[in-house]
């Protein structure tokens, strides 16, 4: 999708002449470089300067875009907006994920692949009020995404704390965050352990596929059962990317959720 963009975009941009196009080129690699392993092709020697490559290319594209805006300015024929709009993205996504805020890189990866696909949307398909079409004109569509996913992300919680109720099994707060569990349920289902604390449990932190995450889980739960343990509280495991993609919907639809709510109220 990242590539379909990069594509969509120069088929859009090179008639407006060659430096729009090379803006756009620009800002739409520097997306591209987080998703193939180009450091893998650079040498023993080199590879292990990749962190250093990649933040020069950060500040190079970075300061030619500002230095392009500045000395040609904002327009179809200069500094598109879109890739302004890219670029915004980029730096953002890598700041929430250097500051933990995304604690994945597939999703910084994901926000950042929305944003060279779809730049800047400003006619979601349901009607806005002028105040939301002025900030839709102006704020990356990637941003809606994650406003529209972060409180979409509520739902859980709530969900969680139904389906406890339902069962006569809530309790504060873990009620809000997990729910009881069968332990010999635990090798197949996507969960994290809470209560009672498992020693070295740290699915979440030390595994990388989702059949370690499995082989984990068995070894939980046999430590569980050789403790006489029947029944644990865990927390699901739902990616955020499942979040985000609801949070496209929206955002295509109705475009900022968190604008309409604060309008609303």
């Amino acid at each position: 999708m990242g590539v379909a963009g990069l594509l969509l975009g120069v088929a859009l941009i090179a008639p407006l002449g060659s430096l729009p196009l090379v803006v756009w080129c620009g800002v739409s690699v520097l997306v591209l470089e987080h998703l193939f392993p180009w450091d893998e092709f650079l040498g023993s020697g080199v590879e292990r300067h990749a962190d250093l490559i990649e933040g020069v290319g950060y500040l190079v594209v970075t300061v030619a875009v500002l230095y392009a805006a500045f000395r040609f300015g904002i327009g179809p024929t200069s500094v598109p907006i879109a890739a302004i709009a890219v670029l915004v993205t980029v730096l953002f996504a890598r700041a929430l994920f250097e500051l933990g805020v995304l604690y994945g890189g597939a999703d910084a990866k994901a926000l950042m692949i929305i944003g060279v696909v779809l730049p800047i949307f400003a006619g979601p398909l349901l009607a806005q009020s002028p105040t939301e079409s002025t900030f839709l004109s102006v704020v990356p569509f990637s941003l809606n995404v994650l406003m529209d996913a972060a409180l979409l992300s509520v739902v859980i919680p709530i969900a969680l704390a139904i389906r406890n109720f339902a069962r006569r099994e809530f309790r504060f707060p873990a009620g809000f965050t997990g729910y009881l569990l069968e332990v010999r349920e635990l090798p197949s289902r996507f969960v994290w352990v809470r209560d009672p604390a498992v020693p070295d449990a740290d699915i979440d932190m030390d595994t990388q596929t989702s059949e370690e995450d499995r082989e984990e889980r068995v070894r939980i739960a046999n430590e569980l059962e050789a403790r006489g343990v029947r029944r644990v509280w865990v927390t699901p495991q739902i990616p955020f990317l499942v979040v985000m993609a609801v949070g496209v919907v929206a955002a295509l639809l109705a475009g900022n959720l968190v604008i309409d709510l604060v309008s609303a109220l």
